[in-house]
């Protein structure tokens, strides 16, 4: 699994015109990216990382100050750009491995405690945020 982690005073994802999910910080927006050997234990270290990552103002986790999350899934994190002007999706996986792994990582997180907002599986979604530092943190389980 791989993860864009960014620290954010805010963020949302639109969908058809219709906020589906927001957060205000300090908290963070993570984009998830599953590819073919991704399994739920692999979903669940993920969400542990996330809920204490130590980003936060101070070097805080999300579990220190309750801080929420949003969480997205994203495929192209898994996109290959080295030949070509064409990415390729191949190590992408499909949306039905995929989802339910993004699942399991949020669930992961609320299991934990953590407040979770997100995204729509497979939606045309539009994201905005405001990364605070910035920080931005490539994560792979």
């Amino acid at each position: 699994m791989r993860a864009v982690v960014q620290r954010v005073s805010q963020a949302s994802v639109t969908v058809d015109g219709r906020v589906v999910g927001s957060v205000e910080g300090p908290g963070l927006m993570v984009l998830v990216g599953v590819t073919h050997d991704d399994t739920p234990e692999k979903a669940r270290r993920l969400a542990a990382k996330m809920w204490g990552l130590r980003i936060l103002d101070g070097e805080k986790s999300c579990s220190d100050l309750d801080a929420p999350l949003l969480v997205i899934s994203q495929f192209t994190l898994y996109g290959d750009a080295r030949k070509g002007r064409r990415p390729t999706w191949i190590d992408a996986a499909p949306g039905p491995v995929a989802e339910p792994l993004v699942d399991e990582v949020v669930a992961g997180l609320r299991d934990l405690g953590a407040r979770v907002e997100t995204g729509i599986f497979g939606a045309d979604m539009k994201v905005a945020l405001v990364n605070d530092g910035p920080i931005t943190l490539i994560v792979e389980i």
